[in-house]
């Protein structure tokens, strides 16, 4: 395994997409503007092992890669711009087995892939401890020109003229710093050395307003992304005061500038529990969540009932479910799918991974019956893809 095989290895379970909405349709939709058709999506794909379980119960190649299941969503293109981690070492191999491997990743740590069970290495150790580790890799989050990609403006163009949804992203608020520091360490620096993070996230924060003036002085932007991964089932490890004090400023810093030059959706990324922590995001800009647990007690029903139109969701579906009984399945989805097509802001669609155990018949039966309440509730036509 190469190193940057290492880095790329989610991308083996990527999945067949194609475009069926359009960016005005999809940004209308998700930000209340007009409830037109609903929309339906699969968000990640399946976890390691399930193409050859789904191969062995007799699926075919369209299924295994989903080319053949009927969805309606849109398809975003992502402007070729760098807001995160520039430059570094090369990437390198230190241990390689039929178990794991183990390598030096772009921010200098070690991380480890144990290949039977992960697509995303675990990192054992960190770069930053302290405000001297911080200044040593400051540098990697500068402002550079180096941030702006080949043709980073007519791509973007081209895929607008297409009918994309343009989509810039910035690091996580969390995210980040946690890569450098791990959770447990940057949990403890928020009250033991706040001026460190304060000082990561207004570096990144003036970083990516430098490079997304730039961006939106030549081409218009529809989405801001920003990649959390903050929550478990038992909460967010970073509260309410945390989002306000430190994370809060950083992407009010961006989504203003964004915000101003016509970007109407700041979507997050987030697994687990985020209840605790929706109406500080709310606070910092944030109208889209996905991909919304329900294991973790994140119900999209009762969430639409306390925020309104003030939170559009992506997501939202227990993919534990789709393992069970037909009448399960279908329990689910007449309890998910009708208040949200009444509602609109919402691209349904499982809450993550289709876990391993899951029968293709029963991902075909899930499929059918998601159409049959969609088409049932809607007052109207749902165009159906050529």
């Amino acid at each position: 395994m190469s190193a940057s095989r290492i880095q790329d290895s989610h991308r083996a379970l990527e999945i067949h997409r194609a475009m069926e909405v359009g960016r005005e349709s999809y940004l209308d939709y998700m930000t209340f503007r007009s409830n037109g058709a609903p929309m339906f999506t699969e968000i990640f794909g399946p976890l390691l092992g399930l193409e050859e379980e789904w191969r062995n119960q007799g699926a075919s190649e369209a299924e295994i890669d989903f080319s053949v299941f009927r969805y309606r969503r849109p398809m975003t293109h992502s402007v070729g711009v760098n807001t995160g981690w520039l430059g570094g070492g090369p990437q390198t191999i230190l241990e390689d087995n039929e178990e794991f491997t183990v390598a030096i990743d772009k921010y200098g740590r070690r991380v480890k892939l144990i290949k039977r069970s992960a697509t995303l290495p675990l990192p054992l150790d960190y770069p930053v401890a302290s405000m001297d580790d911080w200044l040593r890799v400051k540098e990697h989050y500068v402002f550079s020109d180096e941030r702006f990609g080949d043709d980073w403006k007519q791509r973007a163009l081209d895929a607008r003229e297409k009918g994309l949804v343009l989509q810039v992203s910035i690091p996580g608020g969390f995210d980040e710093p946690r890569q450098l520091m791990g959770e447990a360490h940057l949990c403890e620096s928020y009250y033991t050395q706040p001026e460190l993070i304060l000082d990561m996230l207004e570096t990144m924060g003036k970083t990516a307003v430098r490079i997304l003036d730039r961006v939106t002085n030549e081409i218009p932007v529809d989405q801001l992304f920003v990649h959390e991964d903050m929550a478990g089932k038992s909460g967010p490890l970073a509260g309410p005061k945390q989002v306000e004090t430190y994370i809060k400023p950083y992407y009010r810093m961006v989504w203003d500038l964004l915000e101003s030059r016509g970007a109407r959706v700041f979507s997050q990324d987030s697994d687990g529990d985020m209840n605790p922590v929706i109406p500080a995001f709310l606070d910092a800009g944030i109208n889209l969540m996905y991909p919304n647990e329900p294991a973790a007690g994140m119900d999209i029903v009762k969430i639409r009932e306390e925020y309104g139109n003030r939170l559009a969701f992506m997501g939202g579906i227990d993919k534990h479910v789709i393992r069970r009984s037909q009448e399960e399945i279908e329990a689910e989805l007449e309890y998910k799918i009708p208040p949200m097509v009444e509602s609109g802001g919402c691209l349904l669609g499982l809450d993550h991974r289709i876990p391993n155990g899951t029968p293709v018949e029963s991902y075909r039966f899930y499929i059918r019956k998601v159409w049959e309440i969609l088409e049932r509730e809607y007052d109207g036509e749902i165009p159906v893809p050529s």
